[in-house]
C-alpha cells in the first residue's frame, strides 16, 4: 500500500539585512503555505547565528526550522518557492519518514 503522507523538515536561512518585519512576514508566509498543504506544522525560529562559511560575503543568517506532514508533491513546490524568495540564502528539505 502506497504512503499518502510523510513527515518533513525544512531548514532555511534568511538574510538578516531584511529586517525584523520582513523576516517575520517571510516566516509567516511559509508557515501559512505549509498549513494550506499539510498538517502538524511546527515552526522553531533559531534566530540570528554565525554561518559556517560566508554566503555572498555574509557571515550571519537568520535560521528557521519548520516541520510538517504532507503528501509527496508539496515539498517540491515548497522548494521552488523557497528558491525564488527574496532574501533566502539557503534551504534544505528532508523527509523524516513516518
Amino acid at each position: 500500500m502506497a504512503k499518502i503522507s510523510d513527515n518533513y523538515e525544512v531548514v532555511y536561512i534568511l538574510d538578516p539585512a531584511l529586517g525584523e518585519e520582513a523576516i517575520a512576514a517571510t516566516v509567516e508566509k511559509f508557515k501559512a503555505l505549509a498549513e494550506q498543504h499539510g498538517t502538524n506544522v511546527e515552526v522553531d525560529e533559531w534566530g540570528k547565528r554565525r554561518l559556517a562559511y560566508a554566503i555572498d560575503y555574509k557571515t550571519e543568517g537568520y535560521y528557521v526550522l519548520m516541520s510538517f506532514t504532507s503528501d509527496a508533491a508539496f515539498p517540491k513546490e515548497l522548494d521552488r518557492v523557497l528558491g525564488i524568495t527574496t532574501g533566502m540564502m539557503r534551504s534544505m528539505i528532508v523527509c523524516k519518514g513516518e
